[in-house]
């Protein structure tokens, strides 16, 4: 008796990897590690203000301030990049009032180019000063409305490719150009990406632990459905916001079988979170999986002096370590306490220090893994409709 069939249970790495080398055909953001920063780096060196203003939401912000945020401590930084998102009055004014509007280039960023948020804070700006080509520059689609307003007022643009979705953007014009004007390495931020993005197509380091990772989330999606980033350093807290709307929006979907899909990714700062959130990791429900992110050198030699305190005597242990050896000591205990469960799946990823190449590298890992999971669950991780069900909801509101 001849059998034959054609079930497939399950995709295989092979057949996996085969389709994301096929996705970089039509997805923009794979090789955006590949693009040229002259245009970038020339802009930046005309920029003669000292307030950077990027006005945006989302995409078109969290990755930039992510990078922003993790390195501007260590980075001797002449001018200051702020961040224009919500349409909160009393967080916008209070923004606003720590800025020189008079001393200040706007980057006014949307790709779609009618951003409700964006536009609205762009409109009160231009309330508060004279906005021309002189002090804004403009990041969108080559043929959104927003590109037609700045060739209408002669002011310079930079493209967001249509093949880039905006959470997916931060190593387009989106983060690079802001950046740049900063002061910030944008050659450095692009070879870490790169780095991890050879390694991943070469199918070398990178290849095999966000295959292992992302086939893990996929098969104990219904066991393992939260997906717990502890970052143990401050830095990161821009990172973990990113990532949230990296994984939430990506894989918040309805899949090919018309079935509800979604892992439900949460941010936490260590040593801070051990007193609050661990608790629940460790002795609540076993539905979630931990990354510990750690900075392994942080490139600071703050220390712990050693000052007696009466009554504190049995804490004296602390005296005299470096309070970067004592939050990497922290993070290891953690993961020890973890690992000693042993029924609560975790990983560890080290970053060598504070600087460009190392945080971009992350991001760009996260990114990889996000795409892979999503071709593992077979939903598309590049859209967003029960997102744009709510802005289209919003209009017929505000329109009357």
């Amino acid at each position: 008796m001849n059998y034959t069939d054609n079930y497939n249970p399950s995709i295989s790495d092979e057949e996996l990897f085969e389709s994301i080398k096929q996705e970089r055909e039509h997805i923009g953001y794979y090789n955006l590690v590949h693009q040229d920063t002259e245009h970038f780096k020339a802009f930046a060196k005309t920029v003669k203000q000292k307030h950077v203003v990027v006005i945006g939401i989302g995409g078109s912000t969290l990755g930039t301030y992510a990078i922003y945020k993790f390195l501007k401590y260590s980075k001797d930084l002449e001018k200051k990049l702020h961040f224009l998102e919500s349409t909160d009055p009393i967080e916008l004014q209070s923004k606003i009032k720590t800025i020189d509007l008079e001393d200040a280039l706007f980057i006014l960023i949307s790709k779609s180019g009618t951003t409700v948020e964006t536009i609205s804070i762009w409109k009160y700006i231009n309330s508060l000063v004279k906005c021309d080509k002189t002090n804004t520059v403009v990041i969108t689609e080559n043929d959104s409305k927003l590109n037609s307003y700045a060739k209408a007022n002669d002011m310079k643009t930079f493209e967001i490719p249509k093949n880039v979705g905006g959470r997916f953007s931060v190593f387009s014009a989106v983060g690079l150009l802001p950046l740049a004007v900063v002061g910030l390495d944008i050659d450095e931020i692009l070879c870490g990406a790169k780095k991890v993005y050879n390694s991943f197509f070469e199918k070398a380091h990178f290849y095999e632990r966000i295959l292992k990772k992302a086939r893990f989330f996929a098969e104990y999606k219904n066991s393992f459905n939260i997906n717990v980033v502890f970052s143990y350093s401050s830095r990161l807290e821009g990172f973990n916001k990113w990532y949230i709307q990296l994984w939430g929006e990506s894989l918040g979907k309805i899949d090919i079988n018309s079935t509800k899909q979604g892992l439900t990714p949460v941010g936490i700062i260590g040593p801070i979170d051990q007193h609050s959130f661990l608790q629940l990791i460790m002795e609540g429900r076993r539905d979630k999986t931990v990354t510990v992110v750690k900075v392994e050198d942080f490139h600071n030699e703050a220390q712990i002096p050693g000052i007696r305190l009466k009554g504190l005597e049995e804490l004296s242990y602390l005296e005299n370590l470096n309070f970067s050896y004592l939050i990497n000591e922290q993070a290891d205990a953690t993961i020890q306490a973890l690992n000693d469960l042993n029924d609560i799946p975790c990983d560890v990823i080290s970053l060598d220090g504070v600087d460009e190449s190392c945080i971009a590298a992350l991001m760009y890992e996260y990114e990889l893994l996000t795409s892979v999971v999503a071709r593992f669950l077979y939903i598309n991780a590049y859209d967003q409709p029960g997102v744009e069900a709510g802005k289209i909801i919003l209009k017929k509101k505000l329109q009357g």
